[in-house]
């Protein structure tokens, strides 16, 4: 009989813990649901934000109004558990996959990307290390011309270039060279642009 009891008080212990273990694993899988569902809801807000934004930002750097850029969802019910696609059409060509695309088309819409996202989520404000290499002349100075637009009313930039197509429409140079070639320390200069206008 004293067995008996033992074996019972036991049975209702673990029934005991059963439940809370089922109560607990209920709580923690209807957290998880609403976790999920607002980083859904977080993600795709994002997401149509910068995909509305994309294409018009795209055409205003190509100053082309026949370029295109979309951006699409591989997993429609957790879009954050798979890729984005992202699709371009550059001013005056056929559909290609971004693979298939030039260095400087490649940049131009990384740009476009990169400022979409910006309008979004501002930042104060960005270091671009010559994301001009890859570009023709002409595309040079649509991008400059976009991010000096920019910069007067969202954001500051700072933007590393070689290349004097880009670097003529800032509003200071700053110059960084090292006195001799023995030392290891460097040393800056600035020249403020904006006494000597673009024509």
């Amino acid at each position: 009989m004293q067995r008996l009891d033992g074996v019972e008080n036991k049975v209702n212990e673990i029934n005991a813990e059963h439940e809370a273990a089922r109560i607990s694993a209920k709580k923690s899988k209807a957290e998880f649901e609403q976790i999920k569902k607002k980083r859904c809801y977080l993600f795709n807000a994002s997401f149509d934000h910068v995909s509305t934004q994309i294409d018009p930002i795209y055409k205003e750097l190509s100053n082309n109004t026949s370029a295109q850029a979309f951006l699409g969802q591989e997993n429609a019910e957790e879009p954050y558990l798979d890729g984005i696609s992202y699709s371009c059409v550059a001013p005056g060509k056929r559909y290609r996959p971004m693979d298939n695309l030039s260095g400087g088309e490649k940049t131009v819409a990384a740009l476009a990307l990169l400022f979409s996202i910006h309008s979004f989520q501002p930042a104060p404000f960005f270091v671009l290390d010559e994301i001009d290499a890859a570009l023709d002349n002409t595309n040079i100075s649509k991008v400059a011309r976009y991010i000096a637009k920019q910069c007067s009313n969202n954001f500051q930039c700072l933007v590393i270039s070689l290349k004097e197509e880009f670097y003529t429409r800032a509003d200071a140079l700053i110059g960084i060279y090292s006195e001799d070639t023995q030392s290891v320390a460097s040393k800056s200069l600035t020249l403020d642009l904006t006494k000597y206008p673009v024509s």
